[in-house]
């Protein structure tokens, strides 16, 4: 009996529940407003969900052959519930501590087994176009975060004290329906046919191909986190800019990176995946180049615009090429390549050094060997496509 396609519907709305992590970013500048706290106590909130993806991606992975991939998705769906429940009661530092590591541990199994419970509706060709249309949805719970935190901070509730945190009740309320949408939907899943332990996954690197995959993800991750963190202080470096002012970067960072999901769900329909790589990765190399040496607010913007759409569909790419390179471990496969996302916390912690040494330029450098290792990836491995 073949899964009825219409269980893509549920599995999107899962996508949107996924964007919910992004709310951290927001999040952890108001409760150090709140609770007058430093940068370094504030920047604890956003490190927590990488650090997350680095303990349990893979367990989730061996999760997924015991349960299965749908039961582990409600799974991460029922933590990210938790996690939005709490801060509505309180938000004092240890309590927002918990939220955002439930926040992290939540989405580290969702990333974990959404992915590939794609594969058991759509796979074949249409399944990287199909992870990227997921990518698409998953942005706009992220790009709605920051504003229904803005209104609320705005018009407060004082009956319920929430302020900017009606967010959390906005967000949960969403992953409930999630839970209860995913939980009545059938879906065929691949029977596993033998018991893996966490040895047995990490020797999955041991294949070329897999470390390649895995090291593209790292990169894809850390080039994302850095241009969201280097592109602000760029424009304020090069053309004396505000921070309000230079803020304008990250969103036009998150316009062309949606963009650019958007139209690689139809695109990857079309072409194969490795040619559209290639397209990618040229792409971000001119944007590379164009952050290295713009003086010009219209190069920079340019240069910002061309990283969001060309680092848009990376991770899509990797993902499904990893994942269809060994059908008979794919469980295994999805935990190595999400834990490929601890990228985004290695590759900032080099560019600050870098940055601090030499100025923003350093940090350009450090994501251009990113793009570097990419365009060796598209261009020297292979699979059947």
């Amino acid at each position: 009996m073949k899964t009825n396609r219409l269980a893509i519907i549920p599995v999107m709305l899962c996508f949107f529940v996924m964007g919910f992590v992004d709310l951290v970013g927001i999040a952890s500048n108001y409760v150090k407003a709140d609770l007058s706290l430093t940068d370094a106590q504030a920047n604890i909130f956003p490190s927590l969900v990488f650090f997350w993806f680095l303990l349990f991606a893979v367990p989730t992975g061996l999760l997924m052959n015991k349960i299965g991939r749908k039961n582990t998705v409600v799974l991460s769906l029922v933590m990210t519930f938790l996690s939005l429940l709490i801060p509505i009661f309180d938000n004092g530092y240890t309590t927002m501590l918990i939220a955002f590591s439930l926040l992290g541990i939540g989405n580290a199994l969702m990333q974990t087994s959404l992915n590939p419970l794609v594969n058991n509706i759509v796979g074949g060709e249409r399944y990287a176009s199909t992870l990227t249309f997921g990518q698409f949805v998953k942005a706009i719970a992220s790009f709605l975060a920051p504003y229904i935190a803005m209104w609320g901070a705005t018009h407060a509730i004082p009956s319920f004290g929430l302020d900017w945190r009606v967010l959390f009740p906005v967000y949960m309320v969403i992953a409930i329906i999630a839970i209860i949408a995913l939980g009545a939907t059938s879906i065929n899943e691949d029977q596993q046919t033998k018991a893996s332990g966490v040895a047995d996954c990490f020797k999955l690197l041991g294949d070329k191909f897999v470390l390649l995959c895995f090291f593209g993800i790292m990169c894809h991750v850390g080039i994302d986190v850095g241009t969201n963190t280097t592109a602000p202080k760029l424009l304020i470096e090069r053309l004396g800019m505000s921070l309000n002012e230079a803020g304008f970067a990250t969103s036009l960072y998150f316009i062309f990176r949606t963009a650019g999901c958007f139209s690689g769900s139809f695109i990857l329909s079309k072409i194969s995946g490795r040619t559209f790589l290639i397209i990618s990765v040229v792409a971000m190399l001119l944007s590379m180049i164009g952050m290295a040496i713009g003086e010009s607010k219209a190069v920079l913007y340019a240069a910002i615009a061309l990283v969001g759409f060309g680092n848009s569909n990376v991770f899509s790419i990797c993902f499904s090429r990893a994942i269809l390179s060994k059908p008979s471990s794919q469980n295994e496969i999805s935990g190595l390549m999400i834990t490929g996302i601890f990228g985004g916390t290695v590759f900032p912690l080099i560019m600050g050094f870098a940055s601090d040494a030499i100025g923003q330029i350093g940090a350009v450098l450090v994501m251009t060997l990113g793009v570097v290792y990419l365009l060796f990836y598209s261009l020297k491995s292979e699979t059947n496509e």
